[in-house]
C-alpha cells in the first residue's frame, strides 16, 4: 500500500510541476512531500527552497508615468474549447514621462500577450492584447497578464477570464 501512495504522489509531484503558476506549483510540491514525509513516518516539515527575501524597493523620485488602464478586468464570456480568442486592454499614459512597458508576463502558456514595444510619451496611449488558446482548458478559467513598466508600481495585474465549453467527444450522430 505504501508504494501505491509514494507512486500516486510522485504522479501529483509531476502533475503539479507541469501546471500553470510557479508558486502554485512550489506549494503543491511541499504540501505532496510533507504528505510523503507523513506516510513514511519521518517527522518535521519537509525544507523547501525559497528564494531569497525580496527586496522592497523605494518609490523613484522626480516624474514618473501612470499607465491608466480603460479596465484591468475581461470576461470573454462562454466560449467552445480550442477556439482562440484576444482581447487589447487600452491604456493612457496620464504620467509626466515616457511609459516604457518592460515585459507581459502571462500566469499560464496557454496565453500570448502583446504590447506596444515603444516609449509612451506623457498623454500618448499603448495597449497590452491578450490571446487565449482555450484547447485543453475546459471549464471556468481565470488568467492574469503581470505588466511590468517604468511606473510606480512596478507592475500592473490584467485579468480575463472564460467559461470554456468542452468539446463534443465522439462523432455526431
Amino acid at each position: 500500500m505504501k508504494l501505491i501512495s509514494k507512486i500516486a504522489l510522485v504522479v501529483l509531484a509531476v502533475a503539479s510541476l507541469t501546471a500553470c503558476g510557479s508558486k502554485d506549483s512550489e506549494k503543491k510540491i511541499a504540501a505532496l512531500e510533507a504528505r510523503l514525509n507523513e506516510l513514511e513516518g519521518k517527522k518535521g516539515p519537509t525544507p523547501v527552497a525559497t528564494p531569497a527575501a525580496a527586496v522592497e524597493e523605494a518609490k523613484p523620485e522626480g516624474p514618473l508615468p501612470v499607465a491608466q488602464f480603460e479596465t484591468v478586468e475581461h470576461d470573454f464570456g462562454t466560449i467552445t474549447e480550442g477556439q482562440k480568442v484576444s482581447y487589447t486592454y487600452k491604456f493612457k499614459n496620464t504620467g509626466e514621462a515616457p511609459l516604457i512597458i518592460q515585459s507581459a508576463q502571462p500566469s499560464c502558456g496557454c496565453t500570448v500577450p502583446e504590447w506596444t514595444k515603444d516609449p509612451i510619451p506623457a498623454g500618448g496611449e499603448g495597449y497590452v492584447k491578450a490571446e487565449f488558446d482555450s484547447n485543453g482548458k475546459p471549464n471556468a478559467q481565470n488568467k492574469t497578464i503581470t505588466v511590468t513598466a517604468n511606473t510606480w508600481p512596478k507592475q500592473t495585474t490584467l485579468r480575463f477570464k472564460a467559461m470554456v465549453l468542452p468539446k463534443p467527444e465522439g462523432p455526431a450522430k
